[in-house]
């Protein structure tokens, strides 16, 4: 587990803070994630999410039912893909990959707007990974804690969605910024890629943590991320 849960046992509104801050990031970092999405097509020429009724900033057309479901329940979820049809525009490479990259830029905004008052020095930062004390926490303790995850999880978003890996928005800027005949041949993983990304979420499970080539990869971007938005120590181990 990335967070640690240790200290929630004890403090349930931490844990209330936690859960708010899970379902608010994802949430809202679904729902402009994809309408970002639709924003960055229609900009380059593309009319399918507007024709789609995607380019919308309302939450409805953007939630799928069940993945909004999840998130209700156990804070993580997925929102409807933005129809996207690159060749409708000037450079289909070009546009396949803009399009895509649009979506984590807009998690990373939500990181950087949520690490303001950090940056500002109006509230504390509070490390989401080390056992600590809630006992004399307050409201702003508890804000500080509260805007913390959003920064993190906005982060762990961006990142994640980035992994050149079919669903993933990478695979499709990977494929728009190779050299075409490369781009082709990367294209063709497409099929294969639903399955990969399956077996490197279940390794950490399957090896009782011992395997993780996600967390080797994402934990050290997600700590430098971290530090460059809050300017703190943004570390996880």
């Amino acid at each position: 587990m990335i967070f640690n849960l240790d200290l929630l046992a004890d403090d349930p509104v931490a844990f209330l803070v936690l859960f708010s801050a899970l379902g608010t990031a994802i949430l809202l970092g679904l729902v402009l994630h994809e309408a970002s999405h639709a924003f960055a097509a229609d900009q380059l020429g593309d009319r399918l999410p507007r024709a789609r009724g995607r380019l919308t900033l309302n939450p409805l057309p953007h939630l799928d039912p069940a993945g909004t479901l999840l998130i209700a329940l156990v804070g993580f979820g997925w929102a409807r893909p933005v129809p996207v049809n690159p060749n409708a525009t000037r450079n289909p490479k070009a546009a396949l990959a803009i399009t895509a990259v649009a979506g984590p830029a807009t998690n990373f905004l939500i990181a950087a707007v949520a690490s303001l008052p950090f940056r500002l020095g109006s509230l504390e930062w509070f490390s989401l990974y080390r056992a600590q004390d809630t006992g004399g926490w307050g409201i702003e303790e508890y804000a500080g804690f509260y805007l913390g995850a959003i920064v993190v999880i906005s982060i762990i978003l961006g990142i994640f969605n980035l992994i050149p890996i079919a669903p993933l928005d990478g695979f499709k800027v990977a494929i728009g910024i190779l050299p075409r005949e490369l781009s082709r041949s990367f294209a063709r993983l497409e099929r294969i890629g639903p399955v990969v990304l399956i077996s490197l979420i279940a390794l950490p499970f399957l090896t009782g943590g011992q395997v993780s080539p996600l967390a080797d990869v994402m934990f050290p971007l997600i700590g430098t991320l971290t530090e460059f938005f809050t300017g703190v120590d943004g570390r996880i181990n």
